[in-house]
């Protein structure tokens, strides 16, 4: 029996006003995302990526909504397993986000952690983590710091604001709720994002939760939760600059469930075969970032010529991160214990 899926909220916030600026470079974000998760497949049928590989495509609306609605370099991001596009939009350079790709030195996570565990501290970028849910309490945990910092230590610049990112999945592992839970009675400043794509692994969401509807979980712990469209970037801009504003004013959490879909299987050693034909046309026909094309020449903020400059820009910057992530040393077995303890100055 066909399982019945949301497509749409059913009671969608107001979506973000934007300017031509603004429009841009949501634009670019998004086809940054989607043309290095393309790159990424090339690479890894071509034999030249290892490992488990989990990629974005079709999601771009969610990430690009949230950590570009925050402070760059200052706010955090608590990532999962399907973690590039997140470090992207966090600021991390693209050279960067491949090289760790390739496992090579120069890496953000110095070759060591590879597709499924980004890490960056000079962007606040928490790290990718590969079990489900694993990555909500320390992301939790920095919440508190930021609390702390600016009550307890008396830090009046302590007033950064952190987005959690998990899929529908995770919603129904203990951390969830715990980390809901103490996030709302501490009003911890943070962002909780569902990124709902349908599906955890083969697991169609519908079978697997007896309320499929993630946001309404947070009334529980007295959290606003809010559903989105996740293919819509205003949309998602919109509910996470309300979110933004209440954490940072000392407000809480929210919740925030995004309902999107990936274009691609679980990793890119999945056939996704268990997705039927009808299902995946619905939602590529609603891909956000041909939407949000759209919109933009619709509304007179950019030209078809200025956003195919954007895309040719973009894939000249995902080609170079690519040589340099070949071209890039290998980390030297030597240093095979280095960053494992904590090191003297």
């Amino acid at each position: 029996m066909a399982l019945q899926q949301r497509v749409l909220p059913s009671n969608p916030p107001a979506r973000a006003t934007i300017t031509r600026d603004e429009g841009l470079m949501l634009y670019e974000d998004m086809v940054l995302g989607r043309t290095f998760e393309d790159k990424c497949a090339e690479m890894y049928y071509r034999g030249k990526m290892f490992g488990f590989v989990h990629l974005y495509n079709g999601q771009e609306a969610v990430s690009t909504g949230v950590i570009r609605a925050m402070r760059r370099d200052e706010d955090y991001v608590g990532s999962t397993y399907r973690d590039h596009v997140h470090a992207l939009s966090a600021g991390v350079p693209a050279r960067e986000v491949m090289a760790e790709l390739f496992g090579k030195v120069t890496g953000c996570s110095k070759g060591r952690g590879g597709s499924m565990h980004l890490f960056s501290e000079p962007h606040h970028l928490l790290g990718g983590y590969a079990f489900i849910a694993e990555g909500i309490p320390v992301a939790t945990g920095v919440a508190f710091q930021t609390k702390y910092r600016r009550e307890a230590l008396g830090d009046a610049s302590s007033d950064q604001v952190t987005a959690c990112f998990f899929g529908d999945g995770a919603a129904n592992n203990g951390q969830f709720f715990e980390c809901l839970n103490m996030a709302a009675l501490w009003k911890l400043p943070i962002i909780f994002v569902v990124e709902n794509n349908r599906w955890a692994i083969g697991m169609a969401h519908e079978r697997a939760t007896s309320v499929p509807e993630i946001y309404t979980k947070g009334a529980a712990f007295g959290m606003p939760g809010v559903e989105v469209d996740g293919m819509d970037v205003l949309a998602v801009r919109g509910a996470a600059q309300e979110a933004v504003a209440r954490a940072r004013a000392g407000e809480g959490p929210t919740l925030i469930e995004a309902l999107t879909y990936r274009f691609r299987g679980h990793s890119l050693a999945d056939p996704d075969e268990l997705r039927s034909k009808d299902e995946k046309d619905i939602w590529q026909s609603r891909d956000p970032i041909t939407q949000f094309k759209e919109h933009m020449t619709s509304e007179g903020l950019a030209t078809a010529e200025e956003l195919k400059a954007i895309d040719k820009k973009i894939q000249a910057e995902v080609e170079d991160a690519v040589k340099f992530g070949i071209d890039s040393p290998e980390p030297d077995p030597a240093d095979l214990y280095k960053y494992v303890f904590a090191e003297d100055e």
